[in-house]
């Protein structure tokens, strides 16, 4: 009987956390709009895409990124690269850092120089299109 109640317990937890993930956390009061474009325009197809909230971002960023990219994006040895300095972000499109970012980066990839796995959106699944456009304008603000 407590092995019941104790599996009926873990089951209702389990339950509870995915909806919570597939609430998705939208901070933008755009539930089901993952396009990241207030401005009506494509974000597939590698067309350019609206440029987004910096102070937002840099909430986001303080959640989400600083653990490995370190405060003010000035990376972290063994973690994440600097942002500050990085030819990387400075020669990207805002789309095109959107689907890196989307997609992240394995320990596998070839152009892993830190061993270390970018899972996708930071790790963060409820990060929307326009929650990572964000990111991306404050990370810009912070390039050197």
């Amino acid at each position: 009987m407590k092995n019941r109640r104790l599996l009926l317990f873990m089951s209702l937890w389990l339950v509870l956390a995915l909806a919570l993930v597939g609430c998705g956390g939208d901070n933008g009061g755009n539930a089901g709009n993952d396009t990241g474009n207030t401005n009506g325009g494509e974000t597939d197809g590698g067309e350019e895409v609206a440029a987004g909230d910096a102070a937002h971002g840099e909430e986001l960023y303080n959640q989400v990124c600083i653990a490995c990219h370190g405060e003010g994006g000035q990376g972290i040895e063994g973690l994440g690269k600097p942002f500050t300095t990085s030819e990387f972000i400075a020669d990207q499109s805002d789309q095109e850092l959107l689907d890196f970012i989307k997609t992240g980066r394995p320990v596998g990839h070839p152009d892993n120089t830190t061993g270390v796995d970018m899972p996708p959106k930071g790790g963060n699944p409820a990060l929307t299109d326009e929650d990572i456009l964000d990111i991306i304008a404050y990370i810009r603000t912070v390039q050197e």
